[in-house]
């Protein structure tokens, strides 16, 4: 269990409006599928499925946070003192970070409709990944909360 309050950093990677608004539109699609089973019945269930899909699209989104010394993304997480230089990309540098550049090695948290992207090279030598890739909104306060941390560990 980790203290909130030594957190230097939380950002949950949610889907964006127009992800959200897409499975929207699966409740009037759903309703008009089911109408042969009548009107009220196959706008509940479309209304549902849609609630449902939102839900789940919600919970299944993962976090970023930076925990005294442990960045987590996801399900991972490292220590401070393996990461070595951080790197915070927008704009064309992350488009290039996301597609060509993205190193096969690397470990990555990538999600669409994010535009900034933070690099974070992995200095430990028993460990067969190189970097970390890491969407998030805010590269700037990412990085900035990686760096104090890889400082706390040192």
């Amino acid at each position: 269990m980790t203290d909130t309050r030594t957190a230097r950093y939380r950002e949950r990677l949610s889907p964006s409006l127009w992800m959200l608004v897409t499975a929207a539109v699966a409740a009037p699609m759903l309703s008009l599928t089911l109408t042969p089973l009548g009107s009220l019945p196959a706008l509940l269930i479309g209304i549902t499925a849609a609630v449902a899909l939102i839900v789940l699209m919600l919970a299944a989104s993962p976090s970023i946070r930076v925990d005294g010394t442990v960045l987590r993304a996801g399900r991972a997480h490292i220590d401070a003192r393996w990461l070595g230089e951080v790197t915070e990309l927008s704009g064309e540098q992350a488009h290039a970070a996301r597609g060509a550049q993205l190193p096969a090695r690397g470990w990555h948290l990538i999600r669409g409709g994010i535009d900034g992207i933070v690099v974070v090279q992995n200095t430990d030598p028993a460990d067969p990944v190189t970097s970390w890739t890491i969407s998030t909104r805010t590269p700037d306060r990412l990085a900035a909360a990686i760096r104090a941390a890889e400082a706390e560990a040192v």
